[in-house]
């Protein structure tokens, strides 16, 4: 694709103005994850204790991110993203206030992680389905393209510079710089003309109202086996292949011996990965299911050989097309349920989507820290990726069927032809070879195959025989007047070839005008 297709959706005012808020809130964002990673870890020496911080920034999810998509589909989103983006700052301030002064201590990080993941859990559907109305419908999925692309380098930004500044001041101002990223994204929440927006181009004119509430988006999903199976993926390489915000943490602290600085330049390398990894999705023109399965087989394959690296720099170069692979499945999965859903429930489907993130890190964090601890990095990043495997390769099974087995079908025509085609060449070498003087020395030598099995009502097929110095196999005809021939008919299948011991089929009397 040309690089105009490949940054489609900046041709849309409203998604520029966007895009550029965005990028500024994700740099204050990972400023501030890789802050209080850092923290809990430097405060309890635990990976454990740093994955519940995870947990608890994704417990809210499981409950009100329902909540968030049935808003969503019901009330204007202006209001509900401006008052979500002032609550973010004052919890980032209140992590400054922790960071400076210790009040509180680990429960005030813990208290404000789960507010933190309340407010994201109401806001992230509302803020999904708003964002979706910036562009056109063909170009959503070159959106969502995009937006991957500028968390990856915000979290780039956001990483490196975090990683200097904790070195050298501390987390406190990782936490500061956050809050006030936030007010770029009110600014361009009043920025966005409200006349250029897509809504009425991409809902179908004909789609039901957005009403039902909860049980109603539940019921659609459960009528959607599709995207619910992309959904279960997602859930498995979230958990086990893509929480390397611990596995990376563990790997820096334990074998690798990098500390914080090794820590920090991981995640630079792990940020380079997935700003590939989007400008490859973005570029393509299509993200399918064959997409999905395919990054989820090379990331696990990946992740297998990132426990075995021996160094930080070899554990650098595996983890950079992990990245790039976890970017491109998540841009799929969120690409497939916006595109194979109704808009009148987009809303509840990204809900949907959202609790599946959540879940995946409240379940793989601690149990990747809690691996990590008892049984050791590399050896966690072993099992995970094995596992991983295992549930794509599943995956992928499954959604060939319910996509009328097109892979099966495609493998089958792909590895019959060349299949058939040396035995072809070996039976016709054979006949050549083998050219009988006379009729009885034919008889004698023809290569003689079993007779098949015929079911009832069906025609037998017959099979060829060798006829008389013609050096070739004898055509269908030739073979169906030997079966036809009453004359001979006592003599058929009495001879036995004199090199595989088997009954000829269909035998002729010498002097038969059929012979």
């Amino acid at each position: 694709m040309a690089l105009g297709a490949t940054f489609a959706a900046l041709r849309h005012r409203n998604y520029r103005i966007w895009a550029a808020a965005g990028f500024v809130s994700v740099i204050g964002t990972w400023m501030q994850v890789l802050g209080v990673n850092w923290f809990v870890l430097a405060e309890t020496g635990s990976a454990t204790s740093m994955g519940f911080t995870v947990l608890l920034q994704a417990l809210p999810t499981l409950v009100l991110s329902v909540w968030g998509g049935a808003l969503a589909d019901r009330v204007p989103a202006k209001p509900l993203l401006i008052g979500a983006q002032a609550a973010h700052a004052l919890l980032a301030a209140g992590l400054a206030v922790v960071a400076v002064t210790g009040a509180g201590g680990l429960p005030a990080i813990y208290a404000i992680s789960l507010a933190t993941g309340a407010v994201s859990a109401i806001e992230g559907p509302v803020m999904g389905r708003w964002a979706s109305t910036l562009v056109d419908r063909d170009s959503l999925g070159n959106a969502l393209a995009l937006g991957s692309l500028t968390n990856s380098a915000g979290r780039i930004l956001g990483m490196s510079l975090g990683a200097v500044v904790v070195a050298a001041v501390g987390p406190a101002l990782l936490f500061a710089v956050n809050a006030a990223s936030f007010v770029a994204v009110v600014v361009a929440l009043f920025a966005v003309r409200e006349g250029e927006r897509q809504a009425n181009a991409t809902a179908p004119a004909d789609a039901a109202p957005a009403d039902g509430g909860i049980r109603a988006g539940f019921r659609y999903l459960l009528g959607q086996p599709v995207v619910l199976v992309a959904l279960a993926l997602s859930f498995v390489l979230g958990s086990l292949g893509r929480n390397y915000q611990v596995t990376m943490a563990a790997m820096s602290d334990g074998p690798l011996h990098g500390g914080a600085s090794g820590y920090g330049f991981l995640s630079t390398i792990f940020a380079v990965g997935t700003v590939l990894g989007a400008l490859f999705a973005a570029r393509r023109a299509e993200l399918g299911y064959a997409v999905l399965v395919g990054a989820g087989l090379l990331a696990s394959g990946l992740q297998i050989v990132a426990g075995l690296a021996p160094g930080t720099l070899s554990f650098a170069a595996v983890i950079l097309p992990v990245a790039a692979a976890a970017v491109v499945i998540d841009t799929t999965v969120g690409a497939r349920a916006q595109l194979d859903t109704d808009y009148a429930m987009r809303g509840r489907v990204l809900a949907a989507l959202a609790v599946t993130g959540s879940v995946s890190a409240a379940v793989g964090a601690p149990l990747l820290g809690w691996l990590a601890e008892h049984t050791g990095p590399r050896q966690t990043l072993v099992l995970a990726g094995t596992v991983t495997a295992v549930a794509t390769a599943a995956a992928g099974v499954a959604l060939d069927r319910l996509r009328e087995r097109k892979l099966a079908h495609r493998l089958t025509r792909v590895l019959a032809v060349p299949a058939a085609r040396p035995v072809r060449r070996v039976t016709a070498t054979a006949a050549r070879v083998v050219r009988p003087a006379d009729a009885g020395l034919a008889a004698a030598t023809a290569v003689a195959l079993p007779r098949p099995t015929v079911l009832a009502g069906a025609s037998p097929v017959a099979l060829p025989g060798a006829r008389r110095g013609a050096g070739r196999l004898r055509s269908g005809r030739a073979a169906r007047a030997a079966q036809d021939c009453a004359g001979c008919a006592p003599l058929r299948g009495r001879r036995r070839s004199r090199w595989t011991g088997l009954r000829s089929p269909f035998t002729h009397r010498d002097g038969c005008p059929a012979a």
